[in-house]
């Protein structure tokens, strides 16, 4: 019946939420009991978004159980009735952001709408998931359209598999903050090195020198062209994908020589604005992307000794490079090239013992970053031990002035945020 209404908005207003009656009521006493077509059209919209989440509400539960009967795949590739709905889908969304500014009023909370519909379509199944006795397919969300690491074009190597997905996912984001050459490591989705370099090659010699162990079977990712010279530098050692924006002919072909090496080349996102998701059981955690980018301009000094110049340049560096490492995160970093990562510790006083002793290169005279404020000053009384000479770190807590007593004693630099990067 809403449907039907919806159909008939010309001569039909169908009204299908309750916060719309004060609206609706109040255009009718001023319009002598009519509502205008705008309106009705708005209206409309509404109807269709809602029995559209009907729809789709229905329909895992018949391919479920037709899946069932028939013994399919468990992951079949997109039927027509779904590509009908995405496109219903993109109508719909169209008609809420028409809304801005009509007459209609707009809810407080519309960044996150009372219903969000994700339209999926399949690129490809994967030999398996996370782990071998686990399932797993590759699905694009359409309303990202041909950017991002779905879109990536394969140049040479194995399939792809889903933990590829996940580490190059995490090893291109972290590039992509960087505007200067940039290259990246990751394993297991947190950097086992980063370095800023005056060429692509020079960027991945630094960032390797941080931890080469790791860095066995990672994940390598440039935000510059490949060169014959990195391709070289890169097959010296095992690694199971590298990613870029794009890679020189002869570059392909010394990684092709390695046949198990996947080369992706990634177009370069327009935007990285939007909403993230992350499945919990029985739903779904929405959030806007972290996609804030520090600026000298935001620094808080609060030590008596305030940062040199290259303090500052290393500082601002090692700051992004901890936003992209698993809470608890400490970074300690030279040179615009990372000396040791702690990561997802439970404690961040572990978190700085383990960059320090895992770090291959001297920490002496590098400088820290920790992802969120140091609850006491025992991390910063751990990390003096090692020689460093400056923090950056949010600043917020409780106890943010004997942190900063415990700088001045070991004659550290300090700076704050005012931003934290929790990462889980």
């Amino acid at each position: 019946m809403i449907r039907s209404a919806a159909k008939n908005y010309r001569d039909v207003a169908v009204v299908t939420s309750p916060d719309l009656y004060r609206q609706i009521r109040t255009e009718m006493i001023l319009d002598d009991g009519a509502l205008t077509l705008t309106t009705r059209e708005q209206l409309a919209r509404l109807a269709f978004m809602r029995t559209a989440f009907y729809d789709s509400a229905i329909f895992p539960y018949f391919t479920a159980h037709l899946e069932g009967a028939k013994d399919s795949k468990m992951f079949p590739p997109v039927p027509e009735i779904i590509e009908r709905m995405s496109t219903y889908m993109n109508l719909f969304s169209t008609a809420m952001k028409a809304l801005h500014g009509n007459d209609l009023e707009q809810a407080d909370d519309e960044k996150f709408p009372e219903r969000q519909q994700l339209s999926l379509n399949k690129i490809s199944d994967l030999r398996y998931g996370e782990n071998p006795h686990q399932a797993g397919a590759l699905y694009e969300l359409s309303a990202n359209g041909s950017a991002g690491l779905t879109s990536a074009e394969q140049l040479g190597g194995k399939e792809m598999s889903f933990n590829n997905y996940v580490d190059a996912d995490a090893a291109w984001q972290l590039v992509c903050d960087f505007e200067e050459t940039a290259c990246a490591i990751i394993k297991h989705t947190n950097p086992a090195g980063a370095a800023i370099g005056a060429t692509a090659e020079e960027a991945y010699r630094r960032a390797l020198a941080c931890d080469s162990t790791s860095a066995f079977g990672g994940i390598v990712a440039f935000n510059r062209p490949v060169d014959v010279a990195a391709a070289r530098a890169v097959v010296e050692i095992f690694v199971e994908v590298v990613i870029a924006p794009d890679f020189d002919d002869d570059a392909i072909q010394v990684m092709k020589a390695k046949k198990n090496l996947r080369v992706l080349r990634v177009v370069q996102a327009k935007s990285t604005e939007g909403f993230e998701y992350k499945q919990i059981s029985g739903g779904m955690l929405v959030q806007e992307r972290d996609t804030h980018k520090l600026s000298r301009a935001a620094l808080k000094f609060v030590t008596t000794r305030t940062p040199s110049e290259q303090e500052i340049e290393d500082l601002l560096f090692a700051w992004t490079v901890c936003k992209h490492t698993k809470s608890n995160a400490i970074v300690y970093a030279r040179g615009k090239q990372t000396v040791g990562v702690g990561a997802g510790q439970m404690s961040r006083v572990d978190s700085v013992k383990i960059g320090a002793a895992r770090a291959q290169l001297a920490v002496a005279g590098s400088v820290l970053a920790s992802d969120a404020f140091f609850p006491f000053r025992d991390g910063l009384d751990e990390a003096a031990k090692y020689g460093i000479t400056a923090v950056i770190q949010p600043g917020g807590s409780v106890r943010d002035e004997e942190v900063t007593a415990a700088a001045n004693e070991h004659n550290l630099a300090m700076v704050f945020t005012g931003v934290r990067h929790f990462r889980h």
